[in-house]
């Protein structure tokens, strides 16, 4: 009997104590992607192309009228799914997709080429900041990717 309780003992101790033997966080390595819902999957995926300037990744042939995938770099996607019916209305004070860009006037310059409505703004600590919207209204704002201009500099 004694022997069955120090069992017991154990069993409830090792089931109750997870972290023991288990991990005690989620163990998030990176970020994957990002999926959104957009009205038009060709018209939104052509934005993204070649407005953007995003690779497109290949989808699975089964998704292909649904989805589209494109790739941001260091293994980060954004994922277009069919099926949005709802207004997106993003502000620069709430939802929105950070980028980093080479050259903050270029990106500048180049929406304005292309007759993409934006606004421009000057950050707390000097930083330039351009934010535009993609045809569904999701808000993306562009930084000027400081660290990797003076890597190239160096």
């Amino acid at each position: 009997m004694k022997k069955l309780a120090v069992v017991l003992l154990i069993a409830l101790s090792v089931s109750t104590s997870g972290f023991v033997f288990g991990q005690d966080k989620l163990g998030i390595t990176r970020h994957n992607h990002i999926s959104i819902h957009v009205k038009d999957v060709p018209t939104s995926a052509a934005f993204y192309r070649d407005v953007l300037g995003l690779k497109p990744i290949p989808v699975p042939e089964n998704l292909k009228a649904i989805r589209a995938w494109f790739d941001l770099g260091n293994g980060q996607q954004i994922h277009l799914l069919d099926g949005r019916t709802e207004q997106i209305v993003h502000d620069k004070n709430g939802s929105h997709y950070a980028l980093f860009v080479e050259d903050i006037n270029k990106s500048e310059q180049y929406l304005k080429a292309k007759n993409i409505p934006y606004h421009r703004q000057v950050r707390f600590d000097g930083i330039v900041q351009v934010y535009f919207s993609d045809l569904d209204g999701y808000l993306f704002e562009l930084n000027e990717d400081k660290n990797k201009k003076s890597m190239t500099t160096n």
